[in-house]
């Protein structure tokens, strides 16, 4: 039951929402951002919120003095598909996320994607990927923070995968920090139980801001591993 009533809400939110996302396009297209952006954020957070409760998601965060007042970019790893709200409700505010080409295509998510700022990566064409990384690059410069999960794809609970470099290239890019965030135990609210929903803990760490500006380049090609090293050590 606590599944259904899940997937019923998540959907019903954004029909329901439909007409403040049309408000908030207007608001983009006369370039009124801030004002966009801030009912953004509310709308975000509050249907985030909620999702987390109905699944019975019990969330406790360490480190949110480590959290930067500017753009940064935050890598986490990826157990499952609970990570996004979490990361949604666990920082400053949401902001935009590095998300897969195919999200793009769903309706009614699609919009408060973009909303958010998010940025799609086509997998199949190095072309797109560069594209991202230099559309990621003017994102950080204009103040605007980015979550990315560098994996690329769901552990459910395994040992982590190799992250990829394009996160790190996007804020060595931008010269804004990067900052680690260690995901455990998400996996256990769906990913574990065939997808069928279940409560469970989930256990948030935020670690030290890692400055990009000024690295050398033997520095800035050992920051997927070194950032990788400073995740697992909180798992």
């Amino acid at each position: 039951m606590r599944t259904i009533i899940w997937f019923i809400y998540f959907w019903l939110y954004l029909v329901a929402a439909l007409p403040v996302s049309i408000y908030i396009w207007v608001l983009e297209k006369r370039g009124l951002d801030e004002k966009a952006d801030k009912m953004v954020q509310g709308m975000v957070e509050r249907w985030a919120h909620r999702l987390m409760r109905l699944a019975g998601a019990s969330v406790h965060v360490a480190g949110q003095e480590n959290l930067p007042d500017g753009a940064a970019v935050y890598v986490a790893n990826h157990q499952g598909y609970f990570d996004i709200p979490v990361m949604l409700t666990s920082l400053h505010e949401p902001h935009g996320l590095v998300a897969k080409k195919e999200i793009d295509r769903l309706p009614g998510i699609r919009a408060w994607m973009r909303h958010l700022h998010c940025l799609f990566v086509d997998r199949s064409s190095p072309r797109a990927g560069a594209q991202v990384i230099l559309d990621g690059e003017k994102l950080l410069k204009s103040g605007r923070s980015v979550t990315i999960f560098p994996e690329g794809t769901r552990s459910r609970g395994g040992a982590m995968h190799e992250f990829k470099a394009g996160a790190f290239r996007i804020a060595t890019r931008a010269g804004v920090p990067i900052v680690p965030v260690t995901i455990d135990g998400s996996y256990r609210l769906m990913e574990a139980n065939h997808f069928w929903i279940k409560p469970g803990e989930i256990h948030l760490t935020i670690h030290p801001a890692i400055e990009t500006k000024g690295l050398s380049r033997e520095e800035i090609k050992a920051l997927p591993e070194r950032v990788k090293e400073i995740i697992v050590s909180a798992l």
